[in-house]
């Protein structure tokens, strides 16, 4: 447990400025704000009404960017026992999580890049850049399982250390 004190207008615009380097990497703004603000919270959860009033947005921008934001696997809906709210999480380890559920995609792509190359002609400009693409999209996700478990192994020996991600 951390005694530090939150600097909470501190906390608000590293938020704001994370979630505006997921608008400049492709990602709408409002789902952007809402990883963002569920990210920098302790719990990593909040409700729909906490992250309208946190993030000084109308309750369908929130409704429209969880719904995104589940779509695409980023986050969970939850409901708390007892209650009629949900709650919208982020996953545990949510990079790797996310890396680990992109990888089916990464062999569609490959697959439909394939198909495509075949159709518009393997020799043809066209042909060539997917089959390229298709090709990238094979050697990711071969390497990618590895890069995965090495870091679980990075986290494991840093958990039998003692050691926490933050250190």
């Amino acid at each position: 447990m951390n005694d530090t004190p939150r600097d909470e207008r501190a906390i608000r615009e590293y938020a704001e400025g994370f979630a505006s380097n997921l608008v400049a990497a492709g990602m709408a703004r409002m789902p952007a704000r809402v990883f963002a603000a569920l990210l920098v919270t302790d719990g990593g959860s909040l409700t729909a009404a906490e992250l309208a009033e946190t993030l000084q947005a109308s309750p369908a921008a929130i409704s429209g960017a969880v719904r995104y934001l589940t779509q695409v696997d980023m986050i969970r809906r939850d409901r708390e026992p007892g209650s009629r709210r949900d709650v919208f999480r982020l996953y545990d380890d949510i990079w790797d999580s996310l890396l680990r559920r992109r990888d089916a995609i990464l062999r569609m792509w490959a697959a439909n890049l394939r198909e495509g190359a075949a159709i518009v002609g393997a020799g043809s400009p066209a042909g060539k850049r997917m089959s390229d693409s298709a090709e990238y999209f094979e050697f990711v996700h071969r390497e990618l399982p590895g890069v995965l478990d090495a870091w679980a192994r990075h986290k494991e020996d840093r958990a039998k250390k003692g050691l926490d991600a933050a250190q």
